[in-house]
């Protein structure tokens, strides 16, 4: 009797430790349902451009459009998303453009005729052709200037770059991002993924400054940390080796077993720093059984507001997953909900994501 009794006592016990863990994950997690409008944007070939580059018109939307970034401006969402061109190329062989659209509402959106941000004839030509420019975050500072970070990918080495506009339609690039840190050392590191801190502050979510710098969470197989004083050039933290330190990594087992790579812009709370993020889960040994192999999910974690690179909690499930039809087919049909883009609009949380490399996704979180 003794032996039932512990072990009911121990089972108690562990029951209470998990919803204490739970109730208090749910303070600083944020949960998100699809709207039955999915998907909400996708390619079309109606769209030309006049390529710069190719010295010809060419369909920029024709293969897919996805992996979007988000920003509020004059009570309007704006969305700068991936679009790419040839649907005969094979993935990572087309030429991606950021192409920018706007929803009074959030969910119905209508795109601009032409791209904002594409590889050109100008100093950044090196890092962005035939590629082009993926997969921006964007962030608002104080004084109403944008800063976008995207990844420029010349098909041999993938960098993350920075450019900034007063308007959102005009861009200005300022480069890699750790094109000056270090002598240059990180110049030519494989680079993508950059979430900067943010904090919602009179309905606007603007960059943080925290202990006197901009912080931003970035990388691809596991998060790293970089610091800026102008949004724009970027320094990587490292340890005492010099070697980038790893503030996140994968867990073996989990739906992130493969990587930790940054989604939208990270929120500054009273709860700590939360960084929402896609997690990858391996194929074989240290893969996760609860999802498909190769699949990207969404997960969340917390960081400490006073050392951002200490982790304080972890959601040990997804919050958002591929389930939907054109969510496991299209280009990458594993299944893909990227997330990227997440905007406070009209006292609900917005957040936009992409779909199997193929099309642009919502999730809403009503207050």
């Amino acid at each position: 009797m003794k032996s039932i009794k512990a072990t009911s006592f121990i089972l108690l016990v562990c029951s209470l430790l998990i919803q204490c863990k739970t109730n208090a994950q749910e303070k600083w997690m944020l949960g998100f349902e699809k709207p039955a409008q999915n998907p909400i944007m996708q390619a079309d070939s109606s769209f030309v451009f006049n390529c710069p580059m190719e010295e010809k018109l060419v369909q920029w939307q024709k293969a897919d459009v996805f992996n979007p970034a988000a920003i509020v401006r004059n009570d309007t969402v704006f969305v700068l998303f991936r679009a790419e061109d040839n649907p005969d190329a094979i993935l990572g062989g087309r030429t991606s453009r950021i192409g920018l659209a706007y929803s009074t509402d959030g969910i119905e959106f209508t795109k601009y005729p032409e791209p904002v941000l594409y590889p050109s004839k100008d100093d950044n030509l090196k890092y962005e052709f035939p590629g082009g420019c993926e997969d921006p975050r964007i962030v608002e500072k104080e004084d109403g200037t944008y800063v976008i970070l995207y990844t420029s990918w010349n098909k041999d080495t993938a960098r993350l770059s920075s450019a900034t506009s007063k308007d959102l339609k005009t861009w200005t690039k300022h480069g890699p991002a750790f094109e000056d840190a270090y002598d240059g050392k990180f110049l030519n590191v494989w680079s993508k993924s950059g979430s900067i801190v943010t904090e919602l502050k009179n309905g606007r979510i603007i960059a943080k400054k925290v202990n006197g710098k901009y912080l931003m969470y970035w990388g691809e197989l596991f998060v790293n940390l970089a610091q800026s004083d102008n949004l724009v050039d970027w320094e990587p933290m490292v340890d005492k080796q010099g070697e980038l330190i790893k503030v996140f990594e994968p867990t073996l087992g989990e739906f992130d077993s493969h990587l930790t790579e940054p989604g939208p812009p990270a929120l500054y709370t009273e709860n700590g720093i939360l960084l929402l993020y896609n997690g990858k889960n391996l194929q074989g040994e240290g893969a996760s059984t609860k999802v498909a192999p190769s699949t990207y999910c969404g997960g969340q974690v917390l960081f400490d507001k006073d050392d951002p690179t200490k982790m304080l909690d972890r959601l040990e499930t997804p919050f958002i997953c591929p389930d939907l039809p054109h969510e496991t087919s299209g280009q990458y049909a594993a299944g893909t909900t990227f997330i990227e883009g997440l905007v406070y609009f009209k006292n609900k949380w917005f957040l936009y994501y992409g779909t199997a490399d193929s099309m642009v996704g919502l999730a809403i979180k009503e207050n």
